[in-house]
């Protein structure tokens, strides 16, 4: 065989293998590899818009989550600003209660200050009048006594 005749034969073969191949068993490999690259852009979108929504629905949860701290504080702000108010009326009721206390203590010592300066008085007229009989030596009339004693009190007084 001649080598010329054998690469000719060989580059036939070849050409005609390309020939059939480019025909038969190409177009449903660009097929394939072009249904792939297909379904690859269409995944690759899908993540990305999963990620767009991802970050959207974590950008407001994130919203909700200041919005709810930003509420929380309000609340505890007014709960502390209540708390205070509820304190400073008790305070101011406490002190009312102890100003009126004392002043009804003031009313009660008054009072008994002037019942016992009354019997003090009284006391001091009698012994007053036991005095001045025991100077005179005699003997006064129990009525005469007491309007003395009543008289004396109503000047004292």
């Amino acid at each position: 065989m001649n080598i010329n005749a054998t690469i000719l034969g060989q580059t036939i073969s070849f050409v005609l293998f390309v020939i059939f191949c480019m025909k038969y068993v190409w177009p449903p490999i660009i097929n394939a590899i072009e249904i792939r690259q297909k379904e690859i852009d269409e995944n690759l979108t899908f993540v990305k818009n999963a990620k767009e929504d991802a970050n959207l629905t974590l950008k407001n949860a994130q919203d909700h989550l200041n919005k709810a701290k930003e509420e929380a504080k309000s609340i505890i702000d007014q709960v502390n600003k209540h708390r205070m108010q509820i304190l400073e009326k008790a305070k101011a009721e406490a002190n009312d209660e102890r100003i009126r206390i004392i002043e009804e203590a003031q009313i009660e010592i008054n009072l008994r200050r002037d019942i016992v300066c009354q019997e003090l008085r009284k006391q001091l007229a009698k012994l007053v009048v036991v005095g001045a009989e025991k100077i005179i030596q005699r003997s006064i009339n129990k009525n005469i006594n007491n309007d003395i004693v009543d008289e004396l009190i109503t000047e004292l007084m």
